[in-house]
């Protein structure tokens, strides 16, 4: 049933929430109305069917609002709603499912409403999500840091041959896929899906709920290929680009809360109510203990053992004795920050908590930098002001006499050829065979990744009295997808190689990533009687899987004497 503002009106008034404007109507059929006097929604069993804004039905055919663990295995049925808090302008909506806890905290006057979710009894896990599916006619365009467009039409995927995991070439050899629609979750500051007159959008202004690190990638729109639903999809805990993400939840894990936000579609409205979320972060109006024991930042600097600041290293607080990857971690909180040019960084609203602090090269100035800082037991504790001071940090790095580097170690593909953004089939454009020579080519020389039958190789000179000198050959990968096999060879001795049988695979190649996946580092020693005045390291790929699109994300290839 549509309301209309008369109707509404007569709605509110037989709540016992009138005067906030926020309601819940138990319809008596297992099914609620949840709203204010801006917008109302139809919350079924699974389904929230129908939504109203502005005098129109935003759902129409479409699937609506769900929440879903495992991709779309389970979707979580609503046993019960109530009203669990009344504020001076808002009511905090509770639906209950056998998992946990759903809340739509409403406040007057607002078109939409702030989203957070209560884990109490989810299973180990890779992905949990929250999501609209709102009519295609409505919203046809979708937008987030890294894409921004209309969304291709449903009409396209029927011409069109599907090639693999919702991937689809057109007639004019392109390639659709939903996965070009993706994500690095902590650049976002919003995404969703709008048209001529309505936008629905996430604001998330806190992201410590989300699992990884600083290269957590996710799906985030998409035209649903089966429906040509408009997709807004919230991945509060998603795998779509990690090899590996199995997390026991503890019961009381808060994802959120974040905004879900109404509007008519300007782009330039939701950055700016992004700002104002940004600014009431942690949200006050949230009673929850352990949500709001925190410190307001946690500082520290890092220099490394041989004297340079670790300049914009990537710094992050998680696990404490990790015996993950940060990539891979997600059963509890994270924070992720750079460190300036002086090496000092800052986390801002930290929970109380004890912490594993990590730091790795982002590039630049430290781009040679081949390990990893690891500090643990880092207590971040309640303190009469509020912060946590670390104290200097000294970060062990290796003597190097490096004899050649390719790309800068940041555990991304960055300035290499293609890289950059998301693109299906993008490792296509790179050749069979190049060619890189030492002091006369340049990093973009380099391909990003390799897919082909052929060789990449590394051509350098040594003089005479280094030549009976050991090396060690340091390959760093910013991604691999299972499938292809590199082997390489020093001067035609084999070393080593790249594989499946020793590599975890991750999707990132084969769904339209080009910067990052799951990052490898391997070190192959290479003895001194195999080099030459002239030399060649070569990346050997002698067969293909036949799947499309596997292989290597190279980050960085680092020669030096040992």
């Amino acid at each position: 049933m549509k309301y209309s503002a008369i109707a509404l009106s007569l709605l509110l008034a037989g709540t016992s929430q009138a005067k906030q404007y926020g309601f819940l109507k138990d319809n008596g059929d297992g099914s609620w109305i949840i709203g204010n006097d801006v917008w109302n929604m139809t919350q079924e069993q699974i389904y929230g069917s129908k939504l109203y804004y502005k005098d129109q039905e935003l759902v129409g055919e479409a699937t609506g609002h769900y929440v879903s663990y495992n991709g779309a295995a389970s979707n979580l049925a609503w046993t019960s709603a109530k009203i669990v808090k009344t504020g001076s302008n808002y009511v905090d909506v509770q639906f209950d499912a056998a998992e946990g806890e759903m809340h739509w905290v409403i406040f007057n006057g607002l078109a939409g409403a702030y989203q957070y979710f209560v884990n109490r009894a989810l299973p180990v896990l890779g992905e949990f999500r929250t999501l609209w599916r709102l009519d295609n006619e409505t919203f046809t365009s979708a937008y987030n840091a890294d894409k921004d467009g209309v969304l291709p039409p449903l009409s396209e995927y029927a011409i069109s041959t599907k090639i693999q995991d919702e991937t689809w070439k057109t007639p004019e050899g392109d390639y659709l896929t939903k996965y070009d629609w993706s994500g690095f979750v902590r650049e976002q500051e919003y995404w969703g899906v709008y048209g001529e007159k309505f936008g629905s959008w996430y604001l998330h202004p806190g992201k410590d709920y989300f699992n990884g690190d600083h290269l957590k990638q996710e799906l985030m729109n998409h035209r649903e290929s089966a429906t040509g639903d408009a997709v807004q999809l919230n991945m509060i805990h998603g795998t779509h680009f990690q090899a590996l993400s199995n997390d026991v939840l503890p019961n009381g894990k808060i994802w959120g809360p974040w905004l879900w936000y109404l509007n008519d579609g300007s782009k330039t409205d939701v950055a700016r109510r992004y700002n104002n979320e940004i600014n009431s972060w942690p949200y006050k109006w949230l009673d929850d203990a352990a949500y709001k024991s925190r410190v307001a930042s946690v500082t520290g600097k890092l220099l490394l053992s041989d004297g340079r600041p670790a300049a914009g290293a990537a710094v992050f607080l998680g696990d404490n004795h990790p015996n993950k990857t940060t990539l891979d971690m997600g059963s509890d909180y994270y924070y992720t920050t750079y460190a300036g040019n002086d090496g000092s960084f800052r986390f801002i609203d930290v929970r109380i908590g004890v912490y594993a602090l990590q730091a790795w090269s982002n590039g630049g100035s430290i781009g040679d930098v081949t390990t990893t800082y690891l500090k643990n037991d880092v207590d971040v504790s309640d303190s009469p002001t509020s912060k946590t001071r670390l104290e200097k940090l000294t970060w062990s790095v290796l003597k190097s006499d490096t004899i050649f580097q390719v790309g800068g170690f940041d555990r991304k593909s960055t300035g290499f050829a293609f890289s950059g953004g998301f693109g299906a089939g993008r490792v296509a454009n790179c050749p069979a065979n190049l060619t890189y020579t030492v002091g006369s080519s340049q990093e973009s020389d380099w391909c990003f990744a390799q897919n082909a039958i052929g060789t990449y190789r590394i051509a350098f000179p040594l003089s005479a009295s280094n030549i009976t000198n050991d090396a060690l050959l340091t390959v760093s990968l910013a991604g691999y997808s299972q499938g292809t096999t590199v082997n390489i060879f020093a001067n035609e001795v084999r070393i080593g190689n790249l594989s499946s049988s020793g590599i975890l695979s991750d999707p990132s190649l084969y769904r339209s990533g080009t910067v990052a996946g799951e990052w490898h580092q391997f070190e192959f020693p290479i003895k001194g009687s195999t080099f030459k005045t002239n030399n060649k390291i070569d990346f050997r790929v002698m067969s293909l899987s036949s799947s499309l699109w596997r292989g290597p994300i190279y980050d960085a290839v680092k020669l030096e004497w040992i």
